[in-house]
């Protein structure tokens, strides 16, 4: 998924880096109504996992490999616009020193892998809770909205390939490929999500963002001690 340097041409990636660069600013602004002191400290470690995760692919198909995304897992556990930001800050990280996706085409990978996964994804994951509002939920909705998030920012690569692609594969071989290769690509991230959002839903139910409010709270009933009244 990470787009290298020279595979958009210089008019499309400029425009995709003023497109994230405003998103980005959009996020900062909606990050502040997110965190808080339990969610904060919880943004460096998503970010941290999202890296580690993204630096170990799992084979494919035909000798290619995938990776976590990590877009909708972010949004879920702390927030659509904190998840957008740390996985922006790991693509930043990984193309300045790591090269893994060029600097010319940041803008291109935030869309694909910071925006549209969470936009896509987010919106998933809440409308299954909203409908379905029991914790034992949470995880497969998270696993469904991963699933749909990966293929479709995948085909958001493709619509910025048609508009300033610079090889000269054919659109629909590029398609084929890329599209079919991310809808296998999107099973591993609707484990790994799921999973991760399971343990720590096992543990922390409180910390996942996108779950706060739509979880019914586990009613306990206190019995107070007999009365004299009662005895009798």
């Amino acid at each position: 998924m990470h787009v290298p340097d020279g595979f958009i041409d210089a008019p499309t990636s400029l425009a995709a880096g003023a497109v994230a660069v405003v998103g980005i600013g959009l996020c900062l602004r909606g990050a502040h109504r997110e965190l808080d002191e339990r969610s904060a400290p919880l943004a460096g470690l998503v970010a941290a996992f999202v890296f580690a995760a993204q630096m170990l692919n799992f084979p494919v198909a035909s000798g290619t490999s995938g990776h976590l995304l990590g877009g909708v897992l972010a949004a879920i556990l702390i927030g659509p616009w904190s998840g957008a930001l740390a996985v922006t800050t790991v693509l930043l990280v990984q193309a300045l020193l790591f090269a893994d996706g060029g600097l010319t085409a940041l803008g291109v990978n935030v869309i694909n892998m910071a925006f549209v996964t969470i936009l896509v994804g987010y919106p998933i994951f809440r409308t299954i809770v909203r409908v379905l509002p029991r914790r034992s939920v949470a995880p497969i909705a998270a696993a469904v909205a991963a699933l749909v998030s990966v293929p479709v920012a995948s085909f958001s690569f493709v619509l910025l390939f048609a508009i300033g692609g610079t090889t000269d594969l054919s659109l629909g071989a590029v398609t084929t490929a890329v599209v079919s290769v991310h809808v296998l690509i999107g099973i591993g991230e609707a484990v790994i999500t799921g999973l991760t959002v399971a343990s720590v839903m096992a543990v922390r139910p409180d910390l996942v963002f996108g779950a706060r409010g739509l979880l019914a709270p586990v009613k306990l009933r206190l019995h107070s001690p007999p009365t004299t009244a009662d005895a009798r």
